[in-house]
């Protein structure tokens, strides 16, 4: 891409009041932006609004900066020494565009791509046969994260591009288990590709700030948001379309009724693609978006086998069951690892690392304060709360 190239798709993306169905509409009628810059407002009115004419008439007042600043990150990705990312920029009007994303109601105008040299070259890197979505809770039981790095990690072992949004929880979850293991089933196409809120200057949220930079290394991150972004709250949802239409189907490991997993779902099933969804404990919140999925016609998955089925790929080659993961450091680290099925103190301990004195004085709290219920046999169990 030509500086001024560049420069012409900044300043349509820029324009305050155009959004993507106006912009897609200009590139209908007159070619690239450059051209579209060539014409007057008037003929821009045949297209779109007088006032978003008058907006397109004047460069935005950051156009310059950010296209120097842009300019200079697209230079320094160019050739990338061993070990480090590469840089690009795909159009909407490149050969190289997702043609999966073509396909759907809303493509993004720019996509930004930060990644190993070898997914960042590669226009097949993002066919939606290769790709599948997993989403999920960011405050996952212990098991959800579990099943989101178990379930990753064998879908990638049958050639699967794991595709999710580097939040905290099911997606960190679902990223580290493609990445699990060093051998990659087809070295051309990413282990897992990251779709993000932000600009790719940054990493939100910063919890995850290596696990993005192991992505970088061995798949992708994606943005369609100009270097600088900060992590705004309406940018998250909107983001989740491009999860979902990367992807031949969507998975979700643990959502409550109200997560956003279930957006990427429903936007999944209007593009034409498949959903998944993995049953829980009917005493957990975090369960309770997946079994609604199913009563709606998601597909019930037990086994990363009756996914492969459903998309009609080849077995996925057995991988070992990892040990049961601490659970992540936020939180009560004992209601973390419980989840809300039954369970016994021997195994909670080899969960928590605690001793038997510590953990029985930690569960002793939770069942005076409501929160865990002490059953017969030496169980244990969290309490659901909506």
């Amino acid at each position: 891409m030509q500086r001024d190239e560049l420069a012409a798709w900044l300043r349509l993306t820029l324009a305050p009041g155009v959004g993507n169905g106006a912009a897609r509409r200009l590139l209908a009628a007159f070619g690239l932006p450059q051209r579209i810059f060539a014409q007057d407002e008037q003929a821009w009115q045949a297209c779109v609004s007088a006032a978003q004419a008058r907006a397109l008439a004047t460069p935005a007042p950051e156009l310059d900066a950010l296209l120097e600043r842009t300019w200079q990150w697209l230079q320094e990705g160019r050739a990338p020494a061993e070990g480090q990312a590469a840089r690009a920029i795909v159009t909407l009007g490149d050969a190289a565009y997702p043609p999966a994303l073509l396909a759907t109601e809303d493509p993004p105008l720019l996509l930004y791509l930060l990644g190993a040299p070898r997914c960042v070259q590669a226009p097949h890197a993002f066919a939606p046969a290769g790709c599948l979505a997993m989403v999920g809770s960011r405050n996952p039981t212990a098991q959800g994260v579990d099943h989101a790095r178990q379930f990753a990690r064998a879908l990638r072992g049958a050639g699967l591009c794991i595709v999710s949004g580097l939040a905290l929880g099911v997606d960190a979850a679902a990223h580290e288990g493609a990445l699990l293991d060093a051998a990659e089933p087809d070295p051309s196409t990413p282990a897992t590709i990251a779709v993000v809120g932000t600009g790719l200057d940054r990493v939100y949220p910063s919890r995850n700030r290596e696990l993005a930079h192991r992505i970088a290394r061995h798949g992708l991150v994606v943005s369609e948001y100009p270097l600088g972004t900060p992590p705004l709250p309406a940018n998250f949802p909107k983001r989740n379309r491009i999860i979902s239409g990367l992807s031949q189907g969507t998975l979700v490991v643990e959502a409550a009724l109200a997560s956003g997993s279930l957006i990427t779902a429903r936007l999944a099933a209007e593009q034409g693609r498949e959903v998944f969804a993995i049953p829980g404990s009917v005493h957990a919140p975090q369960s309770r978006g997946c079994h609604a999925l199913i009563r709606q016609g998601a597909k019930l998955v037990e086994t990363a086998q009756d996914v492969l089925e459903e998309l009609r790929l080849p077995p996925a080659t057995p991988v070992p069951v990892a040990q049961e993961q601490a659970p992540q450091a936020h939180g009560d680290a004992v209601l973390q690892a419980l989840g809300f099925d039954p369970m016994g103190v021997d195994a909670l301990g080899a969960r928590t690392g605690l001793d038997a004195a510590a953990l029985q004085v930690r569960l002793l709290e939770l069942e005076l304060d409501g929160q865990v219920a002490r059953l017969p046999g030496g169980l244990f169990q969290r309490m659901g709360r909506a």
